[in-house]
């Protein structure tokens, strides 16, 4: 019998979609082991892990930490090695592997670290981690140990990946992995694209020198507007520390968000598939769910979170799905996973089709209603979900339509707004949309006084 490592397993590590935490701090590599050894008690007895890692400096100790935990709970480890998180996705199709961990920060600070996880096939999220969590900490004991391999899996993610080359008119297209993970592989697969591909920050580098790696934040993305104009580019795409999540700047330095993506890509797959559902997170505007109907797609509005996500995309056979995060799930010609990359790849395939016509245009003709940004403030995880409770219990009666699939979107003739927690972190989550200035004005104004009754600081966006 082999015993498990004593981990020190701090609460906070364990998310609803994965593990997180500081290194030094909260996670440590005796987590990362005891973490390892409890999901192969999940998956089995000679069941096959597949395990990546992505490029921040305690990766690869993390990852060389849960691959041991794994051999001695019984798995067989197949180590694919450094690469973003949608390979890791890829590979566990790829080898039909049992169950998949990838050692990831995601779009997190430097010092942060995690896991992400599938178990056959499927997001590994919710009571499950509450339960690897209860499994490792028991330090559960294995019978015989099980073995490791290697395996690159690189050369056949590109090629799925150039199955989706953009045969149209030629592209100027400027990158931007952000030192992340996906530099190696947007390197090798800008080689083999037609067109004029320009990269910039695609060493990977931990530290992450250039900027943070999240495409959501207008400021990462400074750099890149500035070279799509020195270049004179189509678009530019941006991506965050493991690949998951996509930013997109048209020609004329505009930033698309995630729904406005998605509008676009919902052309090519409701050609393909006249009336599929088309998905996306509470968060997106209303314009997005009006253009799907629009294109005789059936618009599905869904709770945010990736695992959410793709859980409810497999049920209701869905082809498409996001979120304003920059989560973009392919299921048409993919495997219903979020795979920047391959949105990315998509995207330019639409674009390259477009006679005559470039994405700044397309950008100008979408269309799209006055808005807030998703605004992220400040509220203790023992307080975010009796706030958004209590501002329910107070709308029952009150004029507009309220919609409590994930928090409170409550919908009005000219308008809507959003309050909703944070599943992840210590925050609550606002939106609000208006037809014109006025209607939104008053979106923010119902929003904040719902905020002052539940005695929270109304956060500046709001104001």
């Amino acid at each position: 019998m082999t015993t498990g490592v004593k981990a020190r397993l701090h609460p906070t590590i364990f998310r609803e979609y994965d593990i997180r935490g500081i290194v030094g701090e909260t996670l440590f590599a005796e987590d990362a082991h005891a973490l390892g050894q409890a999901f192969a008690s999940r998956v089995g007895p000679g069941g096959r892990v597949a395990v990546g890692y992505d490029g921040r400096l305690s990766s690869p100790q993390l990852s060389s930490a849960l691959m041991a935990g794994l051999v001695a709970g019984g798995a067989q480890v197949v180590d694919i090695g450094r690469g973003p998180t949608p390979m890791l996705y890829f590979a566990s199709h790829h080898l039909a592997t049992d169950g998949a961990m990838m050692v990831t920060g995601s779009h997190n600070p430097p010092s942060h670290n995690g896991l992400k996880m599938m178990l056959r096939g499927k997001p590994f999220f919710g009571p499950d981690i509450k339960d690897l969590g209860v499994r490792a900490a028991a330090a559960a004991t294995a019978g015989q140990a099980g073995g490791r391999e290697s395996r690159d899996v690189s050369a056949a993610y590109l090629a799925k990946l150039l199955t989706e080359a953009p045969a149209g008119r030629p592209l100027t297209v400027v990158w931007d992995p952000g030192n992340g993970a996906t530099g190696d592989i947007v390197t090798r697969l800008t080689a083999a694209l037609p067109g004029r591909h320009v990269l910039i920050n695609e060493t990977i580098d931990g530290h992450f020198p250039a900027h943070h790696p999240d495409p959501t934040d207008p400021h990462t993305l400074e750099q890149l507007i500035a070279r799509v104009a020195a270049e004179g580019a189509d678009l530019g795409i941006a991506f965050d520390g493991d690949g998951d999540r996509i930013g997109v700047i048209d020609g004329k330095g505009r930033i698309l968000w995630g729904d406005q993506i998605l509008m676009l890509l919902a052309e090519e797959v409701l050609a393909n598939q006249p009336g599929a559902p088309i998905m996306a997170d509470v968060k997106a505007s209303k314009a997005l769910f009006d253009r799907i109907a629009q294109l005789g797609g059936k618009p599905v509005m869904w709770k945010t979170g990736h695992s959410l996500i793709k859980t409810r995309m497999a049920e209701l056979k869905v082809p498409l799905a996001g979120e304003m995060s920059g989560h973009i799930f392919f299921a048409d010609r993919y495997f219903g996973f979020d795979d920047a990359i391959y949105a990315a790849i998509r995207l330019l395939r639409l674009v390259a089709g477009w006679q005559g016509v470039s994405l700044a245009d397309r950008y100008d003709g979408l269309p799209r209603l006055l808005n807030t940004p998703e605004l992220r403030f400040d509220c203790a995880d023992e307080v975010k979900f009796k706030v958004v409770a209590e501002v329910r219990d107070r709308l029952k009666g009150g004029p507009g339509a309220v919609d409590d699939l994930d928090g409170v979107r409550v919908t009005h003739a000219d308008g809507w707004w959003l309050l909703r927690s944070s599943n992840t972190q210590a925050v609550l989550v606002a939106r609000a949309e208006g037809e014109d200035e006025a209607a939104l004005g008053r979106m923010k104004a119902e929003l904040a006084q719902h905020l002052k009754a539940a005695g929270v600081p109304v956060p500046p966006g709001i104001l």
